[in-house]
């Protein structure tokens, strides 16, 4: 029985937001866990829709598990240097105490940003290497959406990341680690290591493992393991995120440098051979809503609107309303959206109470370009806590709670308001409300793909919107500074130049 021990540190981090991820984003409940500690890792994240859960429950009774920290900030904002040293610090510190230990298992993002640290994995795991030395093995987690690095490739044993986007695979790539964990501990830590970051960058509408090339590229990933190749990893990129690493890369691990190479060489190739497959319609937000109206004359399920840039899932503020704009403007019929971050609003709805008429400002209050407040005159349908059960694919299980919220209607639309940020993952969202989706003409939901799990299957068509909002489809928009020279902004898009003082 081997001594391991086991934590996280995650964020997704968009650099080009001028909102900062704090300690209290870490620490507080929200739509995820808050920092938890020690044996409360072993206490509350099994049977949770997260990497860490799905290790634990496989190597449960296996081995001795050390629990040290795990903090999930969500998206958003660059973490400050406070939050990052307090977390990443506890981190290392227990496992200074906890050792001798036989392996490390973390369970990472990849595309987490500091305001010290543009790639913050590379610093977690260089830290993590210095205080165990270079023999114990140390294999990670990551999110699809990683930006894969030379320092993380160097500075891990193994790694798995998430073959789905949706992510509906959390736990079962966190099963996946935990197996590379146990060959490695049997076969001892691989020699072999192979990186490749192939030339361009890939927007998140593209990158759904859905449909094709993403769905072709992760399943020859995974046909690409086994034998001297220990692991094969596909991560999409997250391109708002600015690091030198940036977008998608292709990582190896294993036994036999010739293999690994081969293993890492050909799945980079044929990432670049679909790079002109990477294409999806984007419509502007009447456009999008006239289709649906349209559609939905004449169907018996609801039109779909992904509001794709208020994501904030990739540090969307959730609180614009071009959507919304547009819905009222066309006279939608039938017509939802969620989540609308508003905790003054929400608190004006449960002042007024159930029935209430009421004048409100909505949203609209984070400077996003293009974005200004939706006045109205709404009826108070709904109150909730904003405690609720996530049901669905993608975080079951999960608990969110998004403080004091309502269903606010005007004319045909119905708003979920709530006092924080959700990315639209799960029916519940509407539900908890009172409010059945699959019966709605048109649902707007804040998110790009994600929603997908839950969504598609109740949806007549899924349009994708491009309303002003901090997650900006094209990277063309972007001022990078770290990103590497050369690298195509979009698949066949224009190459990247640094600007002169950019620092790159």
């Amino acid at each position: 029985m081997a001594r391991i021990a086991a934590g996280g540190f995650q964020h997704e981090t968009n650099c080009f937001i001028p909102a900062r991820t704090d300690f209290e984003a870490f620490s507080t409940i929200g739509d995820r866990p808050p920092l938890t500690r020690g044996e409360g890792i072993l206490r509350d994240l099994p049977g949770r829709a997260f990497a860490m859960s799905g290790f634990l429950e496989d190597m449960a009774g296996r081995h001795d598990i050390v629990p040290l920290v795990w903090a999930s900030g969500g998206a958003g904002g660059y973490v400050t240097g406070d939050a990052y040293e307090r977390i990443l610090g506890e981190l290392i510190g227990r496992l200074s105490v906890a050792m001798p230990v036989d392996a490390v298992y973390l369970d990472l993002h990849g595309a987490m940003c500091s305001v010290d640290f543009p790639d913050g994995e590379g610093e977690i795991l260089r830290r993590v290497r210095a205080a165990v030395g270079e023999r114990v093995p140390v294999v990670i987690s990551l999110d699809y959406h990683t930006n894969l690095t030379a320092a993380m490739a160097e500075r891990t044993d193994g790694m798995a990341i998430y073959h789905t986007y949706p992510h509906v695979d959390r736990p079962a790539t966190g099963g996946r680690a935990a197996r590379i964990l146990t060959e490695v501990l049997r076969r001892g830590r691989p020699a072999a290591r192979a990186f490749r970051k192939p030339p361009f960058l890939i927007p998140l509408n593209f990158q759904c493992t859905l449909v094709e090339p993403s769905k072709l590229i992760v399943e020859r990933s995974a046909r690409g393991e086994g034998g001297d190749v220990l692991d094969l990893c596909y991560g999409a990129g997250f391109p708002p995120s600015d690091l030198h690493d940036c977008g998608p890369g292709v990582v190896a691990h294993g036994y036999s440098q010739q293999a690994v190479d081969a293993a890492a060489d050909g799945l980079a190739e044929y990432i670049e051979g679909l790079e002109a497959r990477f294409a999806q319609p984007l419509l502007e937000p009447d456009d999008a809503v006239t289709q649906a109206m349209r559609i939905a004359g004449h169907a018996g399920r609801p039109v779909v609107i992904a509001d794709t840039q208020d994501n904030p899932g990739c540090g969307g503020s959730g609180d614009t309303t071009g959507m919304l704009e547009a819905l009222v403007r066309l006279k939608a019929d039938a017509a939802a959206l969620c989540v609308l971050a508003d905790a003054k609003a929400a608190a004006a709805a449960h002042e007024a109470g159930v029935g209430a008429e009421i004048a409100l400002t909505l949203g609209g209050a984070a400077p996003v370009p293009g974005v200004k407040p939706f006045r109205g005159t709404f009826r108070v349908a709904r109150l909730s806590d904003g405690r609720f059960t996530c049901k669905g694919a993608c975080v079951g299980g999960r608990e969110a709670n998004l403080g004091p919220s309502a269903l606010l209607v005007t004319g045909g639309v119905s708003i979920v308001v709530a006092s924080k940020r959700m990315q639209a993952y799960d029916l519940e969202i509407f539900r908890h409300l009172g409010l059945e989706p699959a019966r709605q003409k048109i649902l707007v939901v804040k998110s790009t793909c994600h929603f997908r799990a839950d969504f598609e299957p109740i949806a007549e068509r899924v349009l994708v919107a491009i309303a002003p909002g901090n997650h900006l489809v094209d990277a063309r928009k972007y001022p990078y500074r770290h990103l590497r020279a050369g690298v195509r902004l979009e698949p066949l898009g224009p190459a990247f130049v640094p600007q002169a003082g950019s620092g790159v």
